[in-house]
């Protein structure tokens, strides 16, 4: 089977770095950490962005563009709800 992408480029590095980042979300939300199953998720949701970037794939950049603005609206409130703003 041949690969069609390349490894050890910076989209290679960065989508195996987001991909760790949101397996780690995912451990921290089934075990209720919160809100550091946000922040990694939002780092991975990033890193994904910057590979459909990379890639010129509007689908992975639209899906991770939603999926930031969802994190980031969930630590905007978990702020809020913290420090009683």
């Amino acid at each position: 089977m041949n690969k069609l992408t390349p490894t050890h480029t910076f989209d290679w590095y960065v989508k195996w770095a987001a991909s760790v980042l949101i397996i780690i979300a995912l451990l921290l939300t089934s075990n209720h950490v919160y809100p550091a199953n946000l922040v990694f998720n939002l780092l991975g949701l990033i890193g994904w962005f910057i590979v459909g970037w990379c890639w010129h794939d509007r689908a992975l950049m639209a899906l991770n563009i939603v999926g930031i603005s969802i994190m980031t609206n969930g630590l905007i409130i978990y702020v809020i709800d913290v420090f009683k703003i």
